[in-house]
């Protein structure tokens, strides 16, 4: 294990890791990121979710000095990324379409870790290479695609980066690998603290994870709260529709369907009392997921619902 010490990442914004003021990307006449504000806090999973398009990956890559923004400012540790390689050696970014020269093998890519990661852990890659069961002499181009995100997640977990993207780069992976996956990087997160972003669609698989959750739609920040907060946070009501529409009279509706004379809705946290009084009126109560809260929140609003309707 590499124990010795390094220059900490550059510093100047409170101890914020990144910090996202009125950021826009436009390319073209299109607008991928339109006003988009945030921050991401040290030691700490953030989830970066939403749909395919909604402007999750061009967040990374503007954040990771790939990029510059159209309007706005980009800080990570407290500096501009681009260009900067000052930031930019503190940072791992490990996508799904990750690349590397067709002539490499995953030895090369592992030993050549070291002159990009200052916090290259070799003995924790082995280890990684072993549970992946990863053929490391077997060219790049010749590998599965399952054995292909191996690749990357290996680089991502063993850099130690303080500041490491994961942008859905382990969809190649069986049900066994992710839970692989999952289970080495919360216990080096334990051991080894830094702050990681994962964007991804397997959002019930993550979501006993991530400490905070970023949703964007559309280009725009319609989500950033602490994942604790949004546990149980909504709740569906199902009953006859006349009885679900009277409970849920006046209160903000995230999401309902209707079938004949059943109606479902959904609604945020409930009250002790609100939950009796709901069962009294012979509703049914069930918990949303965050997975399902977020396909909710990501599609049609409830005005377009009604005009559909």
């Amino acid at each position: 294990m590499n124990t010795t010490p390094s220059a900490p990442p550059p510093s100047g914004t409170g101890d914020l890791v990144v910090d996202v003021r009125s950021l826009t990307k436009r390319f073209g006449g299109f607008t991928a990121l339109d006003d988009v504000s945030f921050q991401l806090q040290p030691d700490m999973i953030h989830g970066l979710l939403g749909r395919n398009g909604a402007g999750k990956t061009t967040i990374m890559q503007l954040l990771t000095g790939q990029d510059f923004a159209s309007h706005g400012t980009v800080n990570v540790f407290g500096e501009r990324p681009a260009e900067n390689a000052a930031v930019l050696e503190h940072v791992c970014f490990i996508k799904e379409s990750q690349r590397y020269p067709d002539n490499f093998k995953p030895k090369h890519v592992f030993r050549s870790a070291p002159w990009f990661f200052e916090h290259w852990d070799a003995d924790f890659a082995a280890r990684l290479i072993d549970d992946f069961r990863l053929p490391v002499d077997r060219r790049i181009k010749k590998l599965s695609r399952g054995q292909l995100s191996a690749v990357g997640v290996i680089v991502g977990l063993a850099s130690r980066a303080p500041l490491t993207f994961f942008d859905e780069p382990y969809l190649g992976l069986d049900a066994v690998a992710r839970q692989i996956f999952y289970d080495r990087l919360l216990e080096d997160y334990a051991e080894h603290p830094r702050t990681i972003v994962l964007s991804t669609h397997l959002i019930d698989e993550v979501s006993n994870m991530l400490e905070h959750v970023l949703v964007i739609d559309e280009g725009r920040i319609i989500l950033d709260e602490d994942a604790d907060d949004l546990r149980g946070s909504a709740t569906t009501v199902v009953g006859s529709a006349s009885r679900v529409e009277e409970f849920v009279a006046g209160r903000d509706i995230i999401h309902r369907e209707a079938i004949g004379g059943l109606a479902s809705a959904t609604i945020g946290r409930l009250t002790p009392d609100e939950r009796r009084a709901a069962t009294s009126a012979g509703l049914e109560l069930s918990t949303v997921s965050l997975q399902q809260l977020i396909v909710h929140l990501t599609k049609v609003s409830d005005k377009e619902f009604k005009e559909a309707a």
